[in-house]
This record gives structure tokens, sequence and C-alpha cells, in this order.
């Protein structure tokens, strides 16, 4: 039986979860996630634990932070002044917020701190930080 190997193109169903036990994202309830390895697609570490994987096999990894989405960096924090905000928007911690960068694409952030006079907005990946944990069944190697 032949197993995955660099630049293979594969379906895969996984249920990601934190140190704690909490389920982040799972495609068990919808279509495996289809993904040709070696296109910078996938976490680093999700890609090495599909490696010499075969059909129907399943699998638990772990992935370290640093094969994920890497520490939270301090740099993607930023305090913003309150009236640079829409009126509408009245900021929560844990709110989702868009930025539009200069070059026009967007930039997802998260409030992470609220003061009477401003704002402060996270830029880092919400699992930065975190070791994750993978439960992999590799569906088929396309």
């Amino acid at each position: 039986m032949s197993k995955v190997k660099a630049n293979d193109t594969v379906k895969v169903h996984y249920t990601g979860k934190l140190d704690n036990g909490q389920i982040f994202d799972s495609s068990v309830d919808r279509e495996p996630l289809e993904v040709t390895l070696g296109q910078g697609m996938l976490i680093p570490g999700f890609e090495k634990g599909l490696i010499d994987m075969e059909v129907n096999e399943n699998k638990t990894i772990t992935i370290p932070k640093e094969e994920a989405y890497g520490e939270v960096r301090q740099e993607l924090f930023q305090r913003i002044d309150r009236s640079e905000l829409p009126e509408s928007i009245k900021p929560e911690v844990g709110m989702g917020l868009v930025a539009q960068n200069p070059d026009g694409s967007e930039r997802q952030l998260r409030v992470a701190e609220v003061t009477e006079t401003d704002i402060v907005v996270d830029a880092n990946h919400p699992l930065a930080g975190q070791d994750l944990t993978f439960d992999l069944h590799l569906v088929e190697i396309v």
C-alpha cells in the first residue's frame, strides 16, 4: 500500500484540539480537506504528520506551537484611539475587526483590551502560542 510523500495531493479528515481538549476545528461533518503537500497551505507540523500515512490510517499528532502558528508576537499588538473607529462600532474584548492594509488587502484583528479612550488590537493568529493536537484520518491519496 502506498504512503503519503512530499508533494502528494491527499484527502484527510481531521479534528483539531487545544491542550485542554477543546475542539477548535473539525472536518468530520463535512467533506475531507483536500490539499497538495509542499504548497505552504498547511501549518508545517500538520503536513509533517501526514507524511508516511496510508489510506484509512488513523493517527493523533501533537504539533508544538513553533510548527503551528508560532509564539504570540508582542509587536502585533497595537493601541488605537477610539476616535479612529467608526461610531457604529462598540468594541468589546474578543471582538473581531478587519483592517485594510495599504496595498488593499485585509487583515484580521481581535480586540484585546478596551479603555475609555482607546483599544488594543491583536493581529496574531488566534491559535498563536498554543500547541495543537490533531486526530487525522487519511481518506485518499489522489
